[in-house]
């Protein structure tokens, strides 16, 4: 830029032009400017810098400049968070191998743990398998071996057990839910005094601290559940512009699967979530300015498709591990049995796979029972009248009998031959062929007559033939419908097809009526012919289980022949969907046999506390360890239940008469305060008011944290927005200590029977026994 040029941009026209008071603004000054411009751009054209050569100039200027600077860490500590976490740790994990004794439950777990140390296949109804994976998982990491016999409550543990080990994942996930109850009380945007207090009475509940303490679930199900709305809600506080926000939904949809996957008791939670996430989008639709589309879309993705995805993951994980045969095979089909190692899969080994004319058979009913029956027949014939006078065909009975048994063996006969034999090359029964069955100890055809059962007169009685030179011919003809054949194919497999035998002369099916016989029946199970149309589908199928190509047409040769070994392997692998079905069908429909135990309770005895149960007890002294609630905080949360109830039908009925006493912002807060926690604890105690089985004083800690998350949080509310004299607000604080004072003197009371520890005498036994229903032991010395 020439000096002209200068002179012209600085604006020199004359030297009146600018005011003498403008020094920014003056000829000079701006012409300074420029020769200090043209000075730099002359001597970047002396030296020929190029661009690039520049930038770097200047990024090495930038970065010593940074050396320069000191290295900070900024970091916010919650030290009251801090606190009450190790306060938690201390009391849940301290003296955690006392007593080296089996307690109460985990003589339950303590099974299944080691069935899955040994890898053996089992079920428990009572819920699906994540529990007690996170169980087996502490008990690996100890190096048990699964060799422990778990035979009853009491048993000393042997020096080779780490009980530690055993006990500590549930006694961390007590401990967790500490510290989470007191993030999840600031998410609900209550205070920090709030979050301390709900905090406090976790930490002090004696029922927690001994439910935590050993190998249980409930701990485990309480922190997923609790983790699965702090999630949530810190998701939903999150400003929308994060991405991060998603991160939070993702683990909410996680922690509601694991708390399926523990116990099903969690998917009561899970549904109480979902129904508070479909509030907050209904409440969002009307915000056009946000976009919902991305939103709802993540939302069934994170809390829809993720659970159902991990519910059926932790059964893959199940499956994958207990590949060996155990005791509840036999609950399970002949197909899923054949997969296991061991077992019916070492007896069927190298059976033919298509069933052919002149197989030797046995026959398993498909229906759900608890125990399965294979289709039978002895050398006794029906009563030719029974006790309510009816009359029978007196002839060869036909049962289901429950146990392995040479008379459960049947031959596959084809109506136009008399050969018993299988033809070289085996000829295979197909689906719609007509067969008959002959019996393989005593050669009867299977038969079915008008004629009617013994337990069941509305269906047929089904025996073998017997001809008594009567009026009575044999109706013998059984028409093969394989009902699975569009997966199967067309032809009769071994374990994989499931059949059901029409009688061809009166088109009834055969199947298991379920009624047990009489003393003549040798109480086996009734076989009957019944009409399709009144069947129900469960019990009319069968399966091949067991299979012979037979040889020899004489009895006693067949006999011998039927423990012989087989000549073609065949692969019997069903898929992991056929496996994961059938198990979740099983686990609904077989029920073990609820009893009474002796320290069973009602839930409405919950609320009061009316019930304890007693974990252990040592074998000489007054040492023991009884499931006990703080009675104070009892008290405690039950009063905030009742005050919520009876605030909010006050607030609804003065808004709906035009009264808003809360700002909409307040109003909101209170709402979903009781949507999480009145909701909380209605949908984990309601549904046991409906259940018939065996319940417990522990179903009833997972509804309990949530009042202990509701008390200190109405409190505050009372305190911030009911009252409104500074005399008011300090008797509210004055009473508040004095409960939380008494809430700990109240724990203190009852640490003895918490951890067992310091051993009482029997009049300091009899005074914590602060109920008449209590069932506190003692030995009188």
């Amino acid at each position: 830029m020439s000096y002209s040029a200068c002179v012209e941009a600085s604006g020199i026209r004359g030297p009146s032009l600018q005011s003498a008071g403008s020094t920014d603004r003056t000829p000079e000054s701006s012409i300074g400017r420029c020769l200090q411009t043209n000075t730099k751009s002359g001597n970047r054209r002396v030296t020929g810098e190029s661009p690039a050569a520049r930038r770097h100039r200047g990024d090495s200027s930038r970065m010593s400049a940074m050396l320069q600077l000191p290295l900070v860490v900024t970091a916010q500590v919650d030290l009251v968070l801090v606190l009450v976490s190790l306060l938690a740790l201390w009391t849940r994990l301290s003296r955690l191998s006392y007593p080296n004794a089996v307690v109460f439950d985990e003589v339950y777990y303590g099974q299944f743990v080691s069935l899955y140390m040994k890898r053996v296949f089992f079920i428990d109804d009572s819920g699906p398998p994540l529990g007690h994976m996170i169980l087996a998982l502490g008990a690996y990491l100890g190096g048990f071996d699964g060799n422990f016999v778990w035979n009853r409550i009491g048993a000393e543990y042997p020096s080779s057990v780490s009980v530690w080990s055993l006990r500590v994942l549930p006694a961390l996930c007590g401990a967790l839910c500490v510290p989470l109850v007191y993030l999840l009380t600031l998410e609900l945007r209550f205070s920090h005094l709030s979050a301390l207090g709900a905090a406090v009475l976790l930490l002090l509940e004696n029922s927690l601290i001994v439910q935590s303490r050993f190998m249980l679930l409930e701990s485990v199900l309480i922190f997923l559940v609790l983790l699965a709305f702090f999630s949530y809600l810190r998701f939903h506080n999150a400003p929308t512009s994060s991405w991060f926000r998603y991160v939070w939904l993702l683990l909410s949809g996680v922690s509601c699967a694991a708390a399926i996957g523990v116990k099903y008791m969690g998917l009561f939670s899970y549904l109480l979530l979902l129904g508070v996430a479909f509030l907050h989008t209904w409440n969002l639709v009307g915000d056009q300015s946000v976009s919902h589309v991305k939103r709802t879309l993540l939302q069934v993705v994170c809390l829809l498709v993720v659970p159902v995805l991990l519910y059926v993951f932790w059964f893959y994980l199940h499956l994958s591990l207990l590949n060996r045969s155990g005791p509840h095979d036999q609950l399970m089909s002949s197909a899923f049995q054949a997969s296991l190692q061991g077992g019916l899969s070492r007896i069927t080994q190298g059976q033919p796979l298509e069933v052919a004319y002149g197989s030797q058979v046995t026959l398993r009913s498909s229906a759900s029972q608890l125990i399965p029956c294979w289709l039978h027949s002895h050398k006794a014939n029906y009563p030719v009248r029974y006790e309510n006078g009816r009359g029978s065909s007196h002839q060869q009975q036909v049962t289901c009998y429950p146990f392995k048994d040479v008379n459960n063996w049947w031959i596959i006969k084809h109506p136009g031959r008399q050969e018993l034999v299988v033809d070289t090359p085996p000829r295979p029964v197909r689906h719609g062929d007509v067969i008959q069955l002959v019996h393989g100890m005593t050669s009867r055809f299977l038969n079915s007559h008008d004629v009617a059962a013994p337990m069941s007169p509305h269906a047929q009685e089904v025996s073998g033939y017997v001809d008594f030179n009567v009026s009575m011919p044999a109706q013998n003809l059984w028409k093969v419908d394989i009902s699975n054949r569009e997966a199967e194919s067309e032809v009769w497999k071994t374990i994989l097809s499931e059949v059901r035998l029409v009688h061809v002369n009166t088109s009834a099916v055969l199947k298991l009526s379920g009624v047990s016989l009489p003393e003549w029946g040798f109480r086996q199970l009734e076989v009957v012919a019944e009409k399709l149309f009144k069947a129900h589908g469960s019990s009319l199928g069968w399966n091949v289980e067991e299979h012979r190509y037979g040889t020899s047409q004489e009895p006693k040769e067949r006999e011998a022949e039927l423990h012989s070994p087989t000549h073609i392997d065949v692969d019997r692998k069903i898929s992991f969907w056929a496996k994961f079905l059938e198990l979740q069908w099983k686990m609904l429909a077989v029920k073990q046999e609820e009893s009474e135990h002796k320290y069973s309770s009602a839930p409405l005895e919950w609320i009061t506390m009316e019930t304890n149960i007693a974990y252990w007890l040592h074998a000489t002294t007054n040492a023991q360890i009884h499931l006990i609630g703080n009675p104070v905080s009892w008290g405690v949360a039950n009063l905030s239940l009742l005050a919520y109830q009876l605030l909010a039908a006050v607030y609804m009925l003065r808004r709906r008469r035009g009264f808003k006493d809360l700002p909409d912002a307040v109003w909101d807060q209170f709402v979903c305060l009781g949507c999480v926690c009145v909701g909380g604890w209605v949908v984990n105690f309601v549904p046991f008011l409906l259940m018939e089985k065996t319940l417990f004083l522990y179903h009833y800690l997972p509804a309990l944290c949530y009042l202990y998350l509701l008390s200190p949080a109405l409190l505050e509310h009372t305190h911030t927005h009911l009252l409104s004299s500074v005399t008011h607000r300090c008797a509210l604080c004055v009473c508040v200590s004095a409960v939380l004072l008494s809430v700990f003197v109240s724990y203190r009371t009852f640490c003895p029977l918490t951890y067992g520890s310091p051993e009482l005498s029997a009049n300091q036994l009899r005074g914590l026994r602060w109920r008449d229903t209590w069932d506190i032991l003692y030995r009188r010395r």
